[in-house]
């Protein structure tokens, strides 16, 4: 069976009339199985499929098949052949169904909505799940091969919270349960923890590389909703597994960009922006700082949690800085590259440092790759995340969506993003006491700094660059580290010459 034909899976339609064939796995009078609605979440499922199937996932094999449902749980294992498919539960065989033939979307819907209920009735946190959980757990599972960030996003009549505004920095509420464990009791629409993907229920197990049972919950509170801008590294055990993300605390209302300037007798005119996402709306946030403030020393452009898909935002953004020329390349078949180019010319000519981190990903990642490319700026951090791709949107018919991002970006010269990822010039885990930052800086002064430049050799694994510049365990550390190496190279000219030079 063409493996294409496989892929798909997840969220949930709703059918006026249900219609079951001769050969159904399900039954007219057993519409509700433990709490499911077995017709509507198997057309959902068949719909997915139906639309995945003519997805194009820029020239790379689709390798998710129906056997990617046993990523629901450890202990599952399916086995299919052209005829049969079979689910293992440890050493038993719990489910033997007739595979469906090719094409055969409603197939498809109706045996993974009969595998789910299988695994339910074996494992209580899967049992536990609602329906909209159900939809993101599978959808995970089975676009993981191709898209680890592929996510089916909720129908507004699921949404956590519909205000756009938030009053937790971080835009999650969090509950200690009767084991004492943190988990996730909420999700504020449009904040950093919806976007990185957090959903209600999801186990905090660690924060800035703290476990949550050794915070108070004073400790707790101050990490997740502090007014202050700052970095939460956050460890999380979701019902797909464990999962990291960086969570950028704003202000009280959620902006894609957030903007401080900073002006010291000893250091000039500082321009701090912090991007959450590469948006248009981030781009109109920057422009109006650019304009409004023009007697600046230097600028710290702060992508260290920052993402986004959409191209032309990237291009904007990159383009106040780097004016036209070319920004990316967006890749959606093996031989269709289109050429992003901003349409307009540069507004400022300010040093500028570019923070990058294992969370730029995205269109973000782009955009330190437009700095690095035209000289423009010196990154400083640690490699990014690799995962430079833009997102196509699925409507479904139950008001939810699939996001998946198929369409895959290269830098302006075309050197490959996805799998691979930034490297900054300045790598802050390797310089992380006042000592080894002097030795640094006096090492460039000297020209004595001889970093080799990974994103030029493709030749190196990125796991062994990686391994060379790990990532900062606690966001506070890296708030102050990025703060004092920043600042010191916006106002030491020689250095900042050198560092560009590099």
């Amino acid at each position: 069976m063409n493996i294409k034909t496989l892929l798909l899976c997840s969220s949930l339609a709703f059918i006026a009339s249900p219609v079951f064939a001769a050969d159904s796995l399900f039954f007219e009078d057993e519409m509700i199985q433990d709490g499911i609605n077995v017709v509507q979440t198997s057309n959902t499922f068949a719909e997915i499929y139906e639309k995945l199937d003519g997805i194009k996932w820029a020239g790379k094999d689709i390798n998710v098949a129906i056997e990617s449902l046993e990523g629901l749980h450890t202990d599952a294992h399916i086995a299919a052949t052209d005829e049969r498919v079979v689910l293992v539960w440890r050493d038993s065989i719990i489910a033997n169904y007739p595979r469906p033939k090719p094409r055969d979307w409603h197939g498809f819907g109706e045996i993974t909505t009969a595998l789910v209920l299988k695994m339910r009735a074996q494992d209580a946190t899967l049992h536990a799940a609602n329906a909209n959980q159900i939809y993101q757990m599978v959808v995970d599972t089975l676009t993981r091969g191709i898209d680890e960030n592929g996510r089916y996003i909720y129908s507004r009549e699921a949404e956590i919270t519909e205000d756009g505004r938030i009053l937790t920095s971080v835009g999650l509420e969090g509950i200690r349960d009767a084991r004492g464990n943190y988990r996730v009791d909420g999700v504020y629409k449009g904040s950093p923890a919806d976007t990185a993907g957090i959903n209600m229920g999801d186990l905090i197990v660690q924060i800035n590389g703290v476990p949550t049972s050794k915070m108070s919950d004073a400790e707790l509170h101050a990490a997740i909703s502090g007014f202050n801008s700052g970095t939460s590294k956050i460890k999380l055990l979701t019902p797909a597994g464990q999962k990291d993300v960086v969570l950028r605390r704003a202000t009280i209302v959620i902006a894609d960009a957030d903007v401080v300037h900073r002006s010291d007798p000893d250091t000039g005119d500082i321009l701090e922006i912090v991007i959450h996402k590469v948006s248009d709306d981030a781009v109109a946030i920057v422009n109006e700082a650019l304009n409004k403030y023009v007697d600046l020393s230097g600028i710290i452009l702060d992508l260290r949690a920052a993402s986004g898909d959409n191209e032309r935002s990237a291009a904007k953004l990159a383009g106040l800085f780097v004016g036209q020329t070319p920004v990316m390349r967006v890749v959606q078949t093996a031989l269709d590259e289109i050429e992003v180019i901003p349409g307009a010319n540069a507004i400022t000519n300010v040093p500028v440092v570019v923070l990058v981190s294992n969370m730029t990903r995205g269109t973000a990642e782009a955009v330190a790759a437009a700095f690095y490319e035209n000289a423009r700026g010196v990154l400083v951090g640690t490699p990014t995340a690799g995962a430079a791709r833009i997102a196509t949107r699925l409507n479904l018919n139950n008001g939810g969506a699939l996001e998946l991002l198929n369409k895959v970006i290269k830098t302006g010269t075309g050197r490959t993003i996805d799998g691979r990822g930034i490297y900054p010039i300045v790598c802050l885990s390797n310089i992380r006491s006042s000592s080894q930052q002097n030795a640094f800086f006096l090492n460039v002064i000297n020209n004595d700094f001889r970093a080799h430049d990974y994103n030029k050799d493709e030749n190196v694994k990125p796991s062994d660059i990686r391994r060379g510049c790990p990532t900062i365990t606690s966001g506070a550390d890296e708030d102050a580290l990025s703060a004092a190496v920043s600042v010191k190279i916006l106002t030491d000219k020689k250095v900042y010459k050198k560092l560009i030079a590099e």
